[in-house]
């Protein structure tokens, strides 16, 4: 029999092995830095064209923070496992990447490894970036390295203990990163299959729109289920979405190239950038997007309900009396029947996505924060009512909509979820 010790040993041994294994998965070299790329470098169409494939992948939405310079980073983002900060992507040589070379930009993008070797967070969505392909990566580094030098580090990041130690991403991408390129289909059309290598690339749809596990790696299983993004529900694009009408390739390019889409809904929350930065696409891309979208969403089985008009005015009058003496007095001008904006191509509530969810999180972050102003005379725009109304008047409020305006059951816990989202900070 062997002695205590013995058996120490042997499990020291074990312990050491193990982590000699851990290491050598983990270690990643540092990759030599370089003087800043001269601007006048890189060719001008190759810049134009970083500039369009920037814009779908939503670099400066994650990357800008709120009153920053744009892709200098800073921009908190809140997940389960505490809040990263969006580092710095422009050529500044100290805080930013102006001494990263292109290999050093291809690894982080398709490997998530940072030039000097430590792994980072899939916050960068490296997942889907690793099947964009080598010319579309070197686009975007021209683009990127042809930016203004902002000079600005990024706060530290705050995460649960031991999150924070980077070496356990590399056990992470073993399970959740699968390199290569986007499979062409050759069932499918031209236009089918550009949309696809942009959606599951680039644009990282499936980022937001796919549930994740506890490790918070992508479902796969379940892809384009619907998920969560900033504390908004991402609804499904797959046969699962809620929509009354059935999304078609039009009606999906018209709403991410508009925002706004006459049967369907208004972008709010985590899609007003997105679909700010589609507008600078060439419309052939977005067409694409759409297309390849709207065919995982052309067998729609969630719901079952008529695509007609719904509206239980007296109904939910009776039901929630304060709340419909509250819309008629701060919603009706816009929203009611005969409202001026209801002539102008924005939605009836009835069609809104968000009033047919199996949760009213994204009724109440719209009442509570609102839509931002518009860009252009095309994009909606509603006041936020964080401030003017307390948390019962919110969730009568959202009780309401959701009795008048949809055929399903009653939403459940809805006071209890506005003053949660208040609490948070994300519905400001």
């Amino acid at each position: 029999m062997r002695s205590k010790k013995q058996l120490m040993l042997a499990a020291g041994a074990v312990v050491i092995a193990g982590g000699l294994v851990a290491l050598g998965i983990s270690y990643r070299p540092g990759i030599q830095p370089i003087p800043r790329p001269d601007p006048m470098n890189f060719e001008p169409q190759q810049v134009a064209d970083g500039a369009k494939l920037a814009a779908i992948g939503d670099c400066t939405v994650c990357h800008t923070a709120e009153g920053g310079k744009a892709y200098a980073g800073g921009r908190a983002l809140e997940t389960p496992f505490g809040t990263l900060y969006a580092t710095n992507i422009t050529p500044d040589e100290v805080t930013g990447i102006g001494s990263w070379s292109f290999d050093a930009f291809r690894r982080a993008m398709a490997q998530g490894v940072s030039r000097d070797g430590h792994h980072l967070y899939p916050a960068l969505p490296y997942e889907h970036f690793t099947h964009v392909s080598e010319a579309d990566l070197l686009a975007i580094y021209a683009f990127l390295m042809t930016r203004e030098a902002v000079h600005s580090q990024a706060p530290a990041n705050e995460l649960i203990p031991p999150l924070g130690f980077r070496p356990l991403l590399a056990g992470w991408k073993l399970l959740f990163l699968h390199q290569g390129p986007t499979v062409v289909d050759a069932s499918k059309s031209t236009e089918w299959n550009r949309g696809a290598y942009l959606v599951e690339g680039l644009g990282h749809c499936g980022g937001c729109h796919t549930p994740r596990n506890l490790a918070g790696g992508e479902e796969a299983s379940h892809a384009y289920a619907g998920g969560i993004a900033e504390g908004w529900v991402a609804p499904p694009l797959n046969g699962q979405n809620p929509s009354k009408k059935p999304w078609t390739p039009e009606s999906l390019y018209v709403y991410l190239r508009t925002g706004v889409e006459a049967q369907h809904s208004a972008a709010a929350g985590p899609m007003g950038p997105v679909v700010h930065d589609l507008a600078a696409v060439p419309e052939e891309d977005v067409r694409a997007i759409a297309t390849y979208i709207a065919s995982k969403m052309s067998e729609n089985t969630s719901t079952g309900l008529s695509s007609e008009p719904v509206d239980h005015r007296e109904a939910a009058a009776t039901q929630f009396p304060e709340a419909a003496a509250l819309f008629a007095g701060a919603c009706a001008d816009c929203h009611d029947r005969g409202a001026p904006m209801m002539g102008q191509g924005r939605p009836a509530l009835s069609s809104v996505t968000s009033i047919q969810l199996d949760t009213p999180d994204n009724v109440t972050q719209v009442i509570l924060s609102g839509i931002p102003a518009p860009l252009d005379s095309k994009t909606p725009y509603m006041p936020p009512f964080a401030a003017p109304l307390t948390d019962p008047q919110i969730s009568g409020l959202v009780s309401y909509l959701r009795a008048r305006f949809s055929g399903k059951a009653a939403w459940q816990g809805v006071e209890k979820k506005v003053t949660d989202i208040r609490k948070s900070g994300e519905g400001r």
